[in-house]
């Protein structure tokens, strides 16, 4: 088997900012594997916030051994950015083999479209009123806060996208302080869902807390070994494919949670179509579904994944899978 890894970056049709920071461009690492004449393509996106770089995802990469199949890609390296990208690749690589599509091979349902979140970055109360007033007629929009003061672009977004409904994701900004202040507010202004309201090592103080709006681990939770340390302090976990590791893990993490009665939202990175097709297959029936990253950008792969009133769609087979 071959396996090259390269970087690519896809500009952004605005400023994204959230709680740490903004930036302009999505930079990715994109994974080709090549097996007896078939191509399967994966991609992910290295992120700060769990000590990944590009370089360190490609190293990842590029230090694996010349021949391995997906089931011992799951010992080989870590969940993460660049055991995803591996992954998703072999799935893909597996597809064409087969002939087959890939919720076939995972033993899936047909997919289908799914109702997704679109983002709005964290500006200025004004700002946000007037993204909200030109999103306002997408169903679902996620606002992202993250400060001490929230509380004026919450009242903002409502006013400006009166009829959406609303899920806001904290990236760990605020305080359980914060947060408690917050919460009647979020009820009162139809808030369906709250994303990682507090840092993922000071969230014991979810426990006991009274949780009006659902909360959802992102940062608290990356695969299954995180679940037991969730238990009475969220609601819902947030699947993303850059953090378990890839496909495989995320659909075992599914299967978990829902044993356990959590609540599934799968979101994702800002990245390219290429990076939300897998997700897609996570996604089908889930409370939240937030595939936006290709709504982001200026520019997207050449074969780009479908959303239309009903939602994101499932990729073509010549995107992946």
């Amino acid at each position: 088997m071959q396996l090259s890894v390269t970087a690519d970056v896809f500009k952004l049709a605005q400023v994204f900012t959230i709680s740490r920071g903004s930036r302009t461009e999505a930079k990715v690492l994109t994974v080709k594997v090549e097996k007896d004449g078939h191509v399967g393509w994966g991609e992910c996106v290295p992120y700060a916030r769990y000590n990944e770089t590009l370089d360190s995802v490609t190293d990842e990469i590029r230090g694996l051994p010349t021949d391995f199949d997906r089931a011992d890609l799951q010992g080989l390296l870590p969940s993460g950015a660049a055991r995803n990208a591996v992954d998703c690749a072999l799935w893909d690589l597996e597809a064409k083999q087969a002939g087959k599509r890939a919720w076939e091979l995972a033993g899936l349902p047909k997919p289908g479209p799914e109702i997704t979140a679109y983002t709005l970055s964290l500006a200025e109360p004004a700002e946000m009123q007037a993204q909200a007033a030109k999103n306002a007629f997408r169903p679902l929009l996620k606002i992202k806060l993250g400060t001490p003061d929230d509380m004026a672009r919450l009242e903002a977004v409502r006013a400006g996208a009166p009829d959406s409904t609303i899920i806001v994701d904290a990236n760990e900004g605020w305080s359980a302080e914060v947060y408690a202040d917050l919460a009647p507010h979020l009820v009162r202004l139809g808030v369906a869902l709250v994303e990682q309201p507090l840092p993922a090592g000071e969230d014991d103080a979810l426990i006991g807390m009274d949780r009006p709006v659902p909360v959802c681990a992102d940062e608290s939770c990356h695969d299954r070994a995180s679940l037991a340390k969730l238990k009475g302090k969220y609601d819902v976990i947030n699947i993303k494919l850059d953090k378990t590791g890839g496909l495989t893990e995320a659909l075992k993490l599914r299967e978990a949670a829902l044993a356990e009665g959590y609540k599934i939202m799968v979101g994702c990175m800002v990245g390219s179509s290429l990076a939300m097709a897998p997700a897609t297959l996570v996604a089908q029936g889930a409370m939240v579904t937030d595939l936006d990253g290709p709504l982001l950008l200026a520019e997207d792969r050449e074969q780009p994944l479908t959303f239309d009133t009903a939602g994101v769609h499932p990729p073509l087979a010549d995107l992946w899978g």
